[in-house]
């Protein structure tokens, strides 16, 4: 079968709930990475936290990060890694709404440099990853520069409202998007922005056709990547708005190896769990 391009979402897609690749995907992967297909991740988590999966499952291929913000090559320095991020004056805006929007608090990150606008030991443990440089402190004074993106963390009642006041204020600069497991927030990048654009990006160095392009998600920040590639495929456990957007539906969660047992159908690979 001719190389295709195999697009992996990680959390509540390519992980289980444990955040492991269970050893029948982990199998089915590597098989089609033997026949010659190319596998990639494209995830809202920054590189340092999407990188131990990267490795493991031994990709040679670009990596979108960010949810298609941030793309690079691990390994070709050539590379030209593509940046788009969102004016820093924006963020500073945004972060002086945190009071009258009933924002617990909220993050900015600039590649592997974290912002967090209060101090939590919830947040410290959850970006440790990857050993980033973090500072804390009211976003209006400790961002300098422009940034990759901004996570938005509230309750979930006040949501909604956060969304619409967002939209009203910054709808032509700013892209947002619910961020799921492991923790459920607001994601704000730069408008025109999201994994499809990383996607086709990616897509392109490595010279496969759209037409050979398969991608897994989930949550809302998989919507356009489901809908740019040729096969796309929203997990079981998926939200229901990616179900409709998508071409298949997994058979099994990311807990039963939904992706597994797809791409063994999908490709014929003939593979027993």
């Amino acid at each position: 079968m001719d190389k295709h391009l195999v697009c992996l979402d990680l959390d509540g897609t390519l992980l289980t709930d444990e955040k492991n690749i269970s050893p029948y995907t982990k199998k089915v992967l590597t098989t089609l990475k033997q026949q010659g297909h190319e596998l990639m991740i494209s995830t809202g988590r920054p590189y340092r936290a999407s990188v131990p999966y990267y490795k493991e499952l031994k990709m040679t291929t670009p990596v979108v990060n960010f949810n298609g913000a941030f793309v690079h090559h691990p390994t070709d320095f050539d590379f030209q890694i593509m940046h788009e991020t969102l004016d820093k004056e924006v963020t500073k805006e945004i972060a002086k709404k945190v009071p009258e929007l009933n924002i617990k608090n909220i993050v900015a990150e600039i590649k592997d440099n974290i912002y967090i606008h209060y101090h939590d030991s919830v947040l410290f443990d959850a970006f440790t990853m990857g050993n980033p440089k973090i500072s804390v402190g009211e976003l209006q004074d400790t961002v300098t520069e422009d940034v990759t993106s901004i996570l938005v963390q509230a309750e979930e009642s006040e949501m909604p409202h956060i969304r619409k006041t967002l939209d009203e204020l910054f709808a032509e600069v700013i892209e947002q998007r619910r961020w799921g497991a492991p923790y459920p927030v607001l994601e704000i990048i730069k408008k025109g922005i999201n994994k499809a654009v990383g996607v086709d990006y990616a897509r392109e160095y490595l010279g496969i056709p759209q037409s050979r392009t398969i991608a897994f998600g989930d949550e809302d920040n998989d919507t356009e990547m489901l809908q740019y590639v040729e096969h796309g495929v929203a997990m079981k456990n998926g939200i229901d708005d990616i179900k409709n957007v998508s071409k298949y539906i997994t058979e099994y969660n990311n807990n039963n190896d939904g992706i597994g047992h797809f791409l063994n159908e999908f490709f014929d690979l003939r593979l027993k769990p």
